[in-house]
């Protein structure tokens, strides 16, 4: 199937009670980063359309079997996770040309990754434990057999950025399909395509029921205030900045609904002072460039020993002065573009901000000579951490090295920021390295070079980087209550 079959005369649809539908808010546009020309447009849903989504979502949940039959929720997640691979290439190009992502991504995380990853939760449909029994007590006298059951939480509104679109949409649906929820899906307005393609297929090429799967594209944030304060929405799944999120959570509060939350991040990697300098220096600097650094859990703060810092900052210099912002269609291309001018801006402004304190740009912060929403590998050195550009997510292709002394400080400093989300550290000598992890308070560690990311792995952060863990078990016993039981015997 191409592209053009799954979003016809380049505009898209809403899925809605399982029926592709117009958005009676009429269409808006989705750009192309790489040369900031309109793409088409996609389906722009107002209330009326979101309150119907609801209700679809709430009947799939309350009048059907989708939540007991786990056979077939198992079945229906492997027959999407098979037509999204039979319309591989066409999901390719659009999330190249709607999300900016470097074409060599598409094969890993932000495509073919996360649609594999389908097969992980249609695994977990079938073989999780449902029911664990407790044994037989006798509490306040009366001899009760005792078993906990676990149960689909129910309706599930999900909202998601325009990052790693693919990766963070299933990264929702997986596992609330596979643990028996109904859900409706709000996708960033930059990339409404990258979601409405899967509502065509889920449409089109499967045998999920309707309701089950709604998804609802849309320009309007009140879009999701109002799948927020739904009190026929039992949890929301919200992964953006930390401002949205505190404002989801205080939302949810008037309905008691359970949140998950993935935040931001301001990531450290801590270099000791045994490790392989320039492997390490080189690794976290080629890392703040991969899709022009907009990913939550990139490390972008570099912390070096004070007595090698100068030498730190000329091999980071280096590699990000040879990393160059490019076509995301062709092959070689790490650094694609911004998502939008106006992101360019609140990058850059977060440059200007390092100026003031005094930080040196050591190399990057220009805008090439192309079309399109790109900004050159930054390097800032000069600042403590305690300014802001150190403090805050700037969510670019900028990297701040700060200096330490010693391991203590390193954790310290590591530490010394609202967020938790990941981090990295690099070091010869596995007891110091151990400590070191011990005492860094993140959600995510990497030791030298190590992935953490995969589908069985739980995904969160401490401190305000968010609630709750994604992927994983973890991540699938979200979307499920805990029942007990318990039988006169």
């Amino acid at each position: 199937m191409s592209s053009s079959s799954l979003v016809p005369d380049g505009n898209s649809a809403l899925l809605i009670g399982g029926k592709l539908v117009p958005g009676r808010g009429g269409v808006f546009p989705t750009v192309n980063p790489a040369d900031g020309t309109v793409l088409g447009h996609a389906a722009k849903a107002d209330a009326t359309d979101m309150d119907a989504a609801i209700a679809a979502a709430r009947t799939a949940f309350d009048a059907t079997g989708w939540s007991r039959d786990h056979g077939f929720r198992a079945r229906c997640l492997r027959q999407l996770r098979d037509a999204l691979r039979n319309n591989i290439e066409a999901l390719r190009e659009i999330t190249i040309a709607e999300a900016g992502a470097p074409r060599m991504l598409t094969s890993g995380p932000q495509l073919e990754g996360p649609v594999n990853d389908l097969g992980y939760f249609a695994d977990l449909a079938e073989n999780y434990s449902w029911e664990t029994d407790l044994g037989i007590a006798a509490p306040m006298g009366i001899k009760s057999s005792r078993r906990l059951r676990r149960e689909p939480i129910g309706v599930v509104g999900a909202i998601t950025p325009w990052n790693f679109p693919h990766q963070i949409n299933f990264a929702k649906l997986g596992p609330a399909l596979a643990a028996g929820t109904t859900v409706v899906l709000k996708p960033a307005p930059d990339t409404p395509w990258c979601a409405a393609v899967v509502g065509r297929i889920i449409a089109e090429e499967t045998d999920i029921p309707a309701g089950v799967v709604n998804i609802v594209t849309g320009d309007d944030h009140a879009l999701g205030a109002q799948l927020v304060t739904d009190p026929r929405v039992d949890m929301i799944t919200f992964t953006g900045s930390t401002r949205t999120g505190r404002a989801v959570m205080a939302a949810a509060a008037a309905s008691l609904k359970k949140v998950f939350l993935e935040l931001g991040g301001k990531s450290a990697f801590i270099v000791l002072d045994d490790a392989d300098l320039t492997a390490a220096v080189s690794y976290a600097s080629f890392g703040v460039c991969v899709h022009a650094g907009q990913g939550c859990a990139i490390n972008t703060r570099l912390l070096v020993p004070r007595e090698r810092h100068d030498e730190a900052v000329e091999i980071a210099a280096r590699t990000l002065g040879n990393i160059k912002p490019g076509d995301p269609n062709k092959s070689g291309t790490v650094c694609g573009p911004l998502i939008s001018d106006r992101q360019r801006e609140r990058v850059e402004h977060y440059l200007e901000l390092a100026r003031a304190a005094g930080g040196t740009i050591v190399t990057g912060g220009a805008r090439p000579e192309r079309d399109g929403y790109f900004l050159e590998p930054t390097l800032i050195a000069g600042l403590p951490n305690s300014a802001i550009p150190a403090q805050e997510e700037i969510f670019g292709p900028v990297l701040v090295i700060i200096p330490h002394d010693g391991d203590a400080d390193a954790v310290r400093l590591a530490n010394d920021s609202p967020y938790g989300l990941s981090g990295s550290v690099w070091g010869a000598d596995p007891n110091r390295v151990r400590t070191v992890v011990e005492g860094v308070r993140t959600g995510t560690l990497s030791v030298n070079g190590g992935i953490w990311y995969s589908a069985d792995a739980p995904f969160g952060g401490y401190k305000q980087s968010g609630i709750g863990r994604e992927m994983g078990v973890a991540g699938f016993e979200e979307y499920t209550e805990t029942k007990l039981i318990a039988t006169g015997v």
